[in-house]
């Protein structure tokens, strides 16, 4: 690899994968068609290309926010069966529209066809046992930085103490049962933070972890040890990340782009390019793929131009060298973004080219890209960086009853732990808890918010409370037995979390405390 002229500073990736538990939860529109089109378009190629950058030798190229309800599903017996299949059918499906009569669905069919068989064979070799082997062979190469999460995703600061406190500790433990190392950094769900939630995560063992850019008042240039911890809050710098993706602008929208929104209903496939943006679908033209690379080069060339003046000015602003992090979801690549993924690649490939030096949140803290202390103030990363997506007026419904079910199961739960106490785990709490903790994911309200599949996220909001009240009626009312039959069967509807056990719930001794 050449290098050009030094840049002072350190260029920093991060991106968050996450996907609410969605296996044996509906299939098309939303459920798992939306696990295994993320699975087949964006993990798939993403791993294939940090094992290319591994192979040839480069380190510490991004850290990687794989949450441990998405990890579960990539580990899920069920899920990585039933994402065989589906890869088989789109190379069926490929198969029937290469031999149609309209001669674009053809060309549309060969080329899913092609790219259906090269994803079969890398799920194959790479996928079958699960994602935990590979990740695990990854991190060991040093090519990444794994970041964790809370167990189940839920919105930190509206999430009671106790699960707030339960949920960090159990998704690390879960991160170590998995992948053989514990993160030290996180990604909090939403990028939500509230005052005190510094002291959770020091106490968990958390090092570091991602803030929004307006969270830090934009001054994104150096990691802030968070009110008088060593715990550092990193915060994206929205100047280079909204040169891909903003809420009203980035690099997908090119017209030469493949659009994510048309589809060839015959096939399922989508044979379309952007074309322009306000282009209507119905007169969208085909996907060109011969138009797609010096497009892809050019934005290439834009993001690490963009970076190095960053890295430039923000250096000369501060007197030292600075640290630039850019971070998205991980989903952007590849499914929301077709040729995210080639991007990707090459953009990690050049910047170390032009002279910029490339690592990781853990690598940034250790070499010093750390200023003076600071308080923060209630924040996330959604609209308004503030609460509102996930407590505003169109969601006071689902902040109810995660407060009535949040309540409903640490009171069942303190009631178990107070009559059966003793060193045997409790099947019966441990699935009152799950129940809870599926109940209060960020994403419902998300989905709620943002009109995006509500009905499909309030309806899964509603069964995961009534799961956690049917079984806390029939414990409440001494039907130990039929409490424990519910458990067992809503269990076997959402297999996650295996080692999930309510005597770690912080207080659970019978005091409620």
């Amino acid at each position: 690899m050449s290098t050009g002229e030094r840049v002072p500073g350190q260029f920093t990736l991060v991106l968050h994968s996450h996907l609410p538990w969605l296996v044996n939860h509906g299939r098309w529109p939303v459920g798992e068609e939306w696990l295994y089109q993320s699975w087949a378009h964006c993990y798939l190629p993403l791993y294939a290309m940090l094992r290319r950058l591994a192979a040839d030798g480069y380190t510490d190229q991004l850290s990687l926010g794989i949450t441990p309800v998405l990890a579960a599903q990539l580990d899920d017996p069920a899920a990585t069966s039933a994402m065989h299949e589906w890869l088989a059918d789109w190379q069926l499906r490929a198969m029937e529209a290469a031999i149609d009569d309209d001669a674009d669905r053809r060309v549309s069919g060969h080329r899913e066809y092609r790219a259906a068989a090269a994803a079969l064979a890398d799920f194959e070799q790479h996928w079958r046992h699960g994602g935990s082997p590979q990740i695990r062979a990854l991190a060991a190469t040093g090519v990444l930085e794994l970041l964790g999460g809370p167990l189940a995703h839920p919105f930190q600061p509206l999430a009671h103490p106790r699960l707030r406190e339960l949920s960090l500790n159990e998704g690390l433990a879960d991160a170590h049962l998995r992948w053989g190392t514990q993160p030290s950094g996180i990604w909090a769900p939403e990028c939500a933070y509230a005052p005190g939630m510094e002291d959770l995560y020091s106490a968990a063992g958390v090092s570091h972890f991602m803030v929004d850019g307006p969270t830090l008042h934009g001054d994104t240039a150096l990691g802030r040890p968070v009110a008088g911890t060593d715990v550092v809050a990193f915060g994206r710098d929205l100047t280079v990340s909204y040169r891909v993706w903003s809420p009203k602008s980035g690099y997908p929208g090119h017209g030469a782009y493949r659009d994510f929104h048309t589809y060839d209903h015959q096939s399922g496939f989508k044979p379309f390019r952007v074309t322009g943006k306000n282009v209507p679908s119905q007169a969208k033209k085909p996907y060109d793929p011969a138009l797609v690379d010096a497009v892809i080069d050019a934005h290439v060339d834009d993001f690490v131009d963009s970076v190095r003046r960053r890295l430039f000015d923000e250096a000369e602003r501060l007197g030292r060298p600075a640290l630039v992090v850019a971070a998205f979801d991980t989903e952007l690549y590849g499914h929301w973004w077709h040729e995210g993924p080639i991007w990707l690649e090459r953009v990690l490939r050049r910047l170390p080219e032009a002279g910029i030096t490339v690592g990781t949140l853990a690598t940034a803290r250790r070499d010093g890209y750390v200023g003076e202390p600071v308080e923060l103030a209630e924040s996330s990363w959604g609209s308004g960086k503030d609460w509102r997506v996930w407590e505003g007026p169109q969601v006071q419904h689902l902040v109810q009853l995660n407060s009535e079910v949040t309540d409903t199961a640490l009171d069942c739960l303190d009631l178990l732990a107070g009559e059966h106490p003793g060193p045997a785990r409790d099947l019966t709490a441990d699935q009152i808890l799950r129940e809870a903790l599926l109940t209060i994911q960020s994403d419902w309200p998300f989905m709620v918010s943002k009109d995006t599949a509500a009905g499909y996220a309030q309806d899964r909001a509603y069964k995961h409370a009534h799961a956690t009240r049917e079984i806390c009626g029939a414990a409440r009312s001494g039907h130990h037995d039929a409490a424990a039959r519910l458990a067992r069967g809503w269990r076997a509807a959402d297999n996650l979390f295996g080692a999930l056990d309510a005597r770690r719930l912080p207080g659970t001794d019978g005091s409620g405390r």
